[in-house]
């Protein structure tokens, strides 16, 4: 023994959690710069306090359940929903979800895409928080809520991780958005 002790911990709400995102650069092709959670997920401080703070926007709206876009929105509303005490349904894309879906078409900036979700996961009035771990150009986002409304929820918030802030995702949204953390360029 050494008879030093370790150093504390960041207190979880000043802890910066951009220190913990790491940047791809050219990932998945050349000219995009991709902001890779999976650094913040593997260090336990930070990953905690991501999921408090983001409980802490999301609890005032009352949600009945949290719903994550496939598949690294899952990895924010499972365990925020856990923590919350609350159910978790995944928005997935076509024909990887069982039993009858609801579907959601939406235009990509090259194509289009298409969201799905289980015709009995929602009951009407129930008030669903949509997460993701990233907010861009607000598409994928707004085909969620769009899918959400389809299935007879109510979206009172839609929130992520990060937001790249210069390509204005948010304006796509009709509703109040949250993230923890953002780029500017």
């Amino acid at each position: 023994m050494t008879g030093l002790s370790p150093a504390p911990a960041a207190a979880p709400d000043t802890l910066d959690l951009k220190a913990h995102i790491r940047g791809i650069p050219d990932f998945p092709k050349p000219g995009i710069l991709f902001y890779d959670i999976s650094t913040l997920l593997r260090h336990g401080p930070a990953w905690k306090a991501a999921m408090g703070r983001l409980a802490a926007i999301v609890q005032p709206h009352r949600p009945t359940l949290l719903a994550g876009i496939e598949s690294r929105g899952f990895l924010i509303a499972a365990p925020l929903a856990l923590e919350l005490g609350l159910g978790f349904i995944m928005l997935r894309k076509p024909r990887k979800l069982p039993g009858e879906t609801i579907g959601y078409d939406y235009d990509l900036e090259y194509g289009t895409d298409r969201i799905e979700i289980q015709a009995d996961a929602v009951k009407p009035g129930d008030r669903v928080v949509l997460l993701d771990d990233l907010l861009a150009t607000g598409g994928t986002m707004a085909a969620g809520i769009h899918l959400l409304r389809k299935a007879g929820a109510e979206v009172p918030l839609a929130a992520a991780l990060i937001e790249l802030t210069f390509l204005n995702g948010r304006a796509r949204l009709d509703v109040p958005v949250e993230t923890l953390v953002a780029y500017d360029d």
